[in-house]
């Protein structure tokens, strides 16, 4: 991602939706993994207009953030996020970067198919 995520000043989340998320979903795909290690400011809003539509459009899907710091995942509380994404607990991985996509993929899905269950 990207190290600052800043939605008060610069409608950051409107800016990855449109350039690269509805991209995304046009072609199929319908989960989403943030990985957030490197995201040191998150600045939000409480307009949350764009992650419901975003959640909205995944419908049988999902959206994780992995590897957010606390501070960062309490600012996203604080601004309601977590009704639109999972994160934190069993959602970090600190060995991401070894882990084949395709493990990685599963234990993130199976992580989030039992918090919906």
């Amino acid at each position: 991602m990207f190290g600052e995520w800043n939605d008060t000043l610069h409608n950051d989340i409107m800016l990855f939706k449109r350039k690269v998320i509805d991209h995304l979903i046009v072609q199929g795909i319908k989960y989403f993994i943030l990985i957030g290690e490197n995201v040191f400011n998150f600045h939000g809003a409480f307009e949350d207009d764009y992650y419901a539509e975003w959640f909205e459009e995944v419908e049988d899907g999902w959206i994780a953030g992995i590897n957010f710091a606390e501070f960062v995942t309490k600012e996203w509380s604080k601004y309601n996020l977590d009704f639109y994404l999972n994160f934190g607990g069993s959602l970090d991985f600190q060995n991401w970067r070894t882990t084949k996509p395709e493990l990685l993929f599963a234990a993130i899905h199976q992580t989030i198919t039992k918090r919906l269950n």
